[in-house]
Parts: structure tokens; sequence; C-alpha cells
């Protein structure tokens, strides 16, 4: 944004990778424009690693922040108690107190290369959400009808089904946006699956504080199968994935992906991605993002590595090993022993699929006997490799 006027600056942050601004982006950027706003992002803390989904809206917090505005990460360490119903056909299962504290160990470390600190403040909406009293939690409940909390389109489509909609994961979008009330905020930003929610806490805004927030929306990032990106799915890109990871696994989305990633990942002007052939943009693509979070030198490491692999057909430079004792084991417990699956289901789905390579041979029969040799070269899938000592 370097060069730029204030309201270039101002317009480009609210357009790209945008989906909407509510009630309109011309309110926000005439306020943007009239003082430095009070904005957070909030994130439960369901899980031990964060993934690019994540980032986008982490990016779009840290963009406001280097305007000068007050940008704020809520982890929620209160609204996770709940569980967030969006996009789910079952209830979040109940996470303990001590899982909270040992999922979020470690976010600061992994968002380091994303959010700078000195300008993006980080609160917990437990320090607010577990002090409120009964009468508090009347209160706020008092303000959105019950109507509306249950007409979401998928507790509908559960109620359909004969599934079971709990009272709580009705009430997640009141603590939810209780927190645009107790921190006063002009803005909220998140993702679509997050508008409900949003304009939840923004009708609160309006008839506890008599106040406007605006609500933006970013677009969702898909997953390295084209998919909504999700943990359960296994389809995520992690920021704790190593260089070589990540840069592997962005090569192998779908086509389809790689402007929305440069648009919701990167600072790449879309004008200049254009004019990149796929296999360009793509591997472009892999090394901007393994930069961002691994540095210049790894991501050039990762893509000559996988230039190796995959255009020159030879092995890894570097592989894990591992040991076998056993001279003959099925391929089954072999890819188990050697933690290239997790499961025996998992290996024969992968030997079913042609995945499954002993030294450069497919292998195609999951009742195979695999006489153990040293030196002996395992790969499932396209990127992960073994060898036997």
């Amino acid at each position: 944004m370097k060069g730029k006027t204030q309201k270039q600056k101002i317009d480009e942050l609210l357009n790209r990778g945008v989906e909407q601004v509510l009630p309109s982006r011309e309110g926000l950027a005439g306020l943007m424009g009239r003082k430095k706003i009070r904005l957070y992002l909030g994130i439960d803390p369901t899980a031990k690693k964060l993934h690019l989904g994540h980032v986008v809206n982490l990016r779009k917090l840290q963009k406001f922040a280097e305007l000068g505005h007050q940008a704020i990460l809520v982890i929620g360490t209160g609204t996770v108690l709940a569980g967030d119903p969006s996009l789910r056909e079952a209830a979040r299962p109940r996470i303990s107190e001590k899982e909270i504290k040992e999922n979020i160990k470690d976010w600061k470390n992994q968002l380091k290369e994303v959010l700078d600190f000195s300008k993006v403040r980080i609160r917990y909406n437990g320090d607010w959400l577990l002090k409120l009293r009964y009468q508090d939690i009347i209160g706020i409940a008092s303000h959105i009808s019950a109507g509306k909390l249950f007409q979401r389109e998928m507790f509908q489509r559960r109620l359909k089904k004969g599934d079971t909609v709990w009272t709580h994961e009705a009430l997640y979008p009141l603590f939810q946006g209780y927190d645009t009330v107790a921190l006063g905020v002009d803005l909220e930003i998140g993702g679509t699956d997050q508008i409900f929610n949003m304009l939840i806490g923004r009708e609160l805004m309006q008839k506890m504080k008599r106040k406007e927030k605006f609500v933006l929306t970013t677009r969702m990032i898909l997953g390295t199968d084209g998919k909504p990106m999700s943990k359960t799915k296994g389809n995520c890109v992690w920021l704790t994935d190593s260089a070589q990871e990540m840069y592997g696994k962005i090569m192998s989305i779908p086509d389809r992906l790689i402007l929305s990633y440069f648009e919701l990942l990167t600072d790449v002007p879309i004008k200049e991605i254009k004019n990149l052939s796929f296999r360009q943009s793509k591997a472009k693509l892999a090394r901007e993002i393994t930069c961002i979070f691994h540095g210049k030198k790894a991501a050039d490491l990762a893509e000559k590595e996988f230039n190796r692999v995959f255009k020159e057909k030879k092995l890894p430079s570097k592989m894990p090993e591992a040991k076998v004792k056993e001279r003959l084991l099925n391929i089954l417990d072999l890819l188990v022993k050697t933690k290239l699956t997790s499961s025996k289901a998992e290996a024969k789905r992968l030997v079913e699929q042609g995945g499954i390579g002993i030294d450069g041979e497919i292998q195609k029969d999951w009742r195979k006997k695999i006489e153990i040799k040293k030196g002996m070269v395992i790969r499932a899938g396209r990127r992960r490799f073994v060898k036997i000592q």
C-alpha cells in the first residue's frame, strides 16, 4: 500500500478479499476517514493448530492495525464453552478448561509471522463472559427473540432430519454478540460463515449501547481438495507445516483456487498474476506463502526439493528414517509401523488407490507380505517418504 493516498488504502482494505460490509462500505470508509476505529476478530480455541483459513481474517486485522486503527484479536475462552454451531451438522463436543489452555499455548508463536503484537492486542472473552451473573444473561437475552436464534438455516436443516438442536448452541450468538458490547467496537470482521453471529452482535450493540457496529465478512478460502478448509477433512495447510510440506500442499491445490489464494493470502497485485501461466503462478504462490512463514531461504529450498521430486522424478534429498526389526510384514502393518499412515484402514485405502510405492513400484495388493530390506524407500501419497534403516 506504499505510495497510495489514505483513501486508496482504505478502499483496497475494504475491497480486496472482502465479501460484504454491512450496513455499507461507504459508511465504514467514511468513519475510517474521520477517526481511528476499534475493531476485533474472534477465534475460538477448538484446536492446537491454526491453518491458512484463519490467516485470511488475521491478515485483514493486521492491515487495519497498520493503518493505525485499534485492532483486537479475541480468543474465545468463554464462547468456546458453548461451541459455535456455524456450518455444523451436529453439536460440537464439550471442551475442558485444561484443553483450552493446551490449545492456545502455542498460538502466539504460530501467529508471529502474521500479526505484529505491538499493534494488535490480544483479549480473552472468558474474562468478561465467565463473570456474567444470572441477571446479566437474562438482560442480554431480552434483546433478541428466541425465534430469530432458532430460525438459522443449519438448525432448521437439523430439525427436519430429526436431529437435536441444543439450547447452548442457540445461545452461542448471544455470547459472541456480547463481545461487541463488552469491547465497544465499531467493527467486527469474520468469515462469511460468521455473518449470523456478527449481526446478532450488531443488534445487541444498537439496543444496549445505542451505537452502530459495522460487519465485514471475508471470502472463505478452500482447502487442498477444493472444499472448505477443515481439520476434520484433512485438507488444511497448517501454520505448523514444515516449509516443504507447506510448499507441496499449495502446489497440490486445484488451479481454480490460485487467484483466490493470491488475493486472500498475499499482497501480490492481481494484475501481475493474470500475466502468468497456471504453472508459473502456482509456483509463485507456493513460494510467496512459504516465504511468509519460513523465510526466503527455506522457501527456495522447498521449491528446489519439490522440483527434484516431481519434475526430475528423483527421491527427496532427505527423508525420515524408520527402524523395522521384522524381516517380513504385511504391507498394512508396515505402513502403520513406519507412521506413513495412522491406521490400517487408511493404509488399505491408500493401497487400493495406488498411492503406495516401494522402491518405485506401485503396490496394489493390501494383503501382500513385504520383505524388509535396509535402504528400502516407501512412498505414501505424493509427498510422504520413509527410508528403512
